[in-house]
């Protein structure tokens, strides 16, 4: 594992939440993942996170050594609820924080890249108001992330048409012009977008289309009218083209995301998600 040309992650998510973060960290080794995503939700608990103690992120940091298991990157999902474009002056000082914040943890664990949701606004009406607010205020974010070498990705959403394609974060992208801003794809929520949007750019073209501003890619099974928890392999993601694309780019960083869902075995749960990504990833980087 450690002699392949890429990194295979997993998504804190596909973990049984009651697990200790040694418990998490020794699974996701045992079950054949390089690194752990940590999830930075909506929820009050993993926001709660954000405000860990020095001791609490140097605890973490020494299992992270013990275990061999690194946490590279975070999935900052909290932004659906403390959105950059929230026109509430109240919810959006909270998501400036969170912001300051999120960076702040990700250098003190060593993450190197966090995953922005793609949402100018989301539980409220949105306007040509909250995509400028989003984009000023995406600016600032950048700049709290340069000021620490963290790179700031969007993730293609599917539940919006505000941020789902690659095209449309790099957009944004060369509005700030910033190198420490980029996307980091769903390549299951772009087939959700040609689906469900009617979205006539293909996968792989619109992939093309983030040619060195992608830092790394989710790889997620996803299906007409249903984006989470689809059986490996059943679906419509073909793994194999956009990977092929992806590695063509340069990138080598993939996340496997799937979710548990009080699966009877977790452990073969989750490798079984290892094998087949696993296998799909060897068969584009191991061809000659």
């Amino acid at each position: 594992m450690a002699n392949r040309p890429y990194l295979l992650g997993m998504y804190e998510k596909a973990l049984p939440a009651d697990l200790t973060w040694k418990e998490k960290l020794e699974g996701a080794k045992e079950c054949g993942f390089d690194w752990i995503e940590i999830s930075i939700d909506e929820s009050d608990a993993k926001v709660a996170r954000l405000d860990w103690t020095k001791e609490e992120r140097d605890e973490l940091v020494r299992l992270m050594k013990e275990t061999g298991t690194p946490i590279y990157t975070m999935c900052f999902s909290s932004q659906r609820k403390y959105s950059l474009g929230c026109l509430n002056p109240e919810i959006h000082a909270k998501a400036m924080a969170n912001m300051q914040k999120a960076v702040d943890l990700a250098a003190d664990l060593g993450i190197r890249i966090i995953q922005l949701a793609g949402y100018d606004a989301y539980y409220e009406p949105r306007s040509k108001a909250t995509e400028e607010e989003f984009l000023k205020n995406l600016k600032i974010a950048t700049e709290m992330a340069a000021r620490k070498g963290i790179i700031l990705a969007f993730e293609t959403m599917m539940d919006t048409d505000f941020l789902n394609t690659v095209e449309k974060g790099v957009n944004f992208c060369k509005q700030v012009n910033s190198p420490y801003l980029g996307v980091y794809p769903d390549i299951g929520n772009l087939v959700s977008a040609r689906h469900d949007y009617g979205y006539k750019t293909s996968v792989v073209e619109d992939l093309k289309k983030g040619a060195g501003r992608i830092f790394a890619c989710h790889l997620k099974e996803t299906a007409p009218g249903k984006d989470r928890n689809v059986p490996w392999g059943s679906g419509l993601t073909d793994y194999v083209t956009d990977i092929k694309v992806l590695k063509d780019m340069g990138v080598r960083m993939f996340n496997g995301e799937f979710w548990y869902t009080d699966q009877p075995d977790w452990k073969a749960y989750c490798k079984e998600a290892n094998v087949f990504l696993r296998d799909k990833l060897d068969q584009v980087f191991n061809e000659e």
